[in-house]
C-alpha cells in the first residue's frame, strides 16, 4: 500500500477564485457550466482512486471529495459574493483539509495516531475560528458603514456610535476565536500526556493547564 505522510502546517486560508468577481461577471449559463465541470472532474478523480487500495484509496477519495466541495463553495462565493458565502468557502477548505488529514492519520497507530488526529482537529478549529472572525468583522464594518451613510444632521455622532458597536462586535469575536484555539491546542497537549503514567502524567497535564491558562 502506498504510504502517505501527514504534515500539519500553519495554513494560510486562500481561495482559488478571483475575489474581484461578481454575480454580474458570471452568467447563469456560465455558472451551470462550471457546476457540470466540477461534477465531471469529481467523477474522474474518484475513478482514478481505483488504482489504490486500503487506506491509500480512502485518502484518494477524501482528497477528491474535498477538492469538489471546495470548488463548489468557491463557485458560490464568486457567483453570489457575500460575507456568508466567503465564510462557507473558507470552511469548505478547512473541512476538506481535515477530512484528508484524518485519513492520513489512519496510517499511524496508538498515541501517535491520537496526537495526529488532535493536531489535525486543532488546525481545523483555528482555520474555522479565523474564518468566523473575518465574517463577523466584515459584517460589523458593513453595518457601521450603512449607519454612517444613513446619518445626516447627526452624522458624526452616529458614525462614532456605529464604529464603537463594530469595535465591540469584533472584540467579542476575537475573544471567542482565541478561546476555541486555546481549547484545541490544550487537547493536543493533553493527548501527548497519555504516553506517560502516574505522577509524570499528572505533572504533564498540570503543565499543559498552566500553559493554556486552564
Amino acid at each position: 500500500m502506498k504510504k502517505f505522510k501527514l504534515s500539519i502546517l500553519a495554513i494560510t486560508i486562500t481561495l482559488a477564485f478571483n475575489m474581484n468577481a461578481s454575480a454580474e461577471s458570471m452568467s447563469k449559463n456560465q455558472y451551470e457550466a462550471t457546476v457540470k465541470k466540477i461534477n465531471a472532474e469529481h467523477k474522474a478523480a474518484k475513478l482514478s482512486c481505483d488504482a489504490f487500495s486500503g487506506n491509500a484509496n480512502d485518502i484518494c477519495m477524501a482528497e477528491a471529495k474535498g477538492k469538489s466541495n471546495v470548488a463548489e463553495a468557491n463557485l458560490e462565493a464568486t457567483y453570489q459574493p457575500s460575507a456568508d458565502n466567503r465564510y462557507k468557502a473558507h470552511v469548505a477548505k478547512a473541512d476538506a483539509d481535515y477530512a484528508l488529514a484524518e485519513q492520513k492519520c489512519d496510517d499511524k497507530a496508538g498515541n501517535n495516531k491520537d496526537v495526529c488526529l488532535k493536531e489535525a482537529k486543532a488546525v481545523n478549529t483555528r482555520l474555522i475560528s479565523d474564518a468566523k472572525l473575518e465574517k463577523q468583522s466584515r459584517k460589523a464594518n458593513a453595518e457601521a458603514n450603512e449607519k454612517s451613510m444613513d446619518a445626516k444632521d447627526e452624522a458624526i455622532l452616529i458614525t462614532n456610535d456605529a464604529n464603537a458597536d463594530a469595535m465591540e462586535t469584533k472584540s467579542d469575536a476575537r475573544k471567542d476565536a482565541a478561546m476555541q484555539k486555546r481549547d484545541a491546542d490544550y487537547a493536543v497537549a493533553k493527548e501527548k500526556c497519555d504516553v506517560l503514567a502516574g505522577s509524570a502524567k499528572d505533572k504533564c497535564i498540570d503543565t499543559a493547564k498552566i500553559k493554556f491558562g486552564l
